[in-house]
């Protein structure tokens, strides 16, 4: 099932990439308390096992079940990158 396959790639790049960026922004900003970028990461390591536990969970409507779990992540990744935002 490629789909699968590729909706976990996709989770894995979308919160991978959110974590490199706080990452970049502690790098950059290493006069500032890290607790919220740390937050930040914590929250998006929690999102990446909620959305893989989902996926691998077997669903009576698999099409419906997964464009369901795509737009979580396009949502908790969007929420994600406006607290990084508001880090300053």
């Amino acid at each position: 099932m490629a789909n699968v396959r590729d909706l976990k790639k996709d989770i894995n790049y979308v919160l991978g990439d959110i974590i490199e960026e706080v990452y970049v922004w502690e790098y950059e900003n290493t006069d500032k308390d890290t607790k919220k970028s740390e937050a930040i990461i914590d929250e998006a390591i929690t999102t990446f096992d909620e959305l893989i536990e989902k996926v691998n969970a077997k669903s009576e409507n698999p099409k419906a079940h997964f464009k369901a779990i795509k737009q979580e992540l396009e949502d908790k990744g969007n929420a994600l990158l406006e607290k990084l935002k508001k880090l300053g």
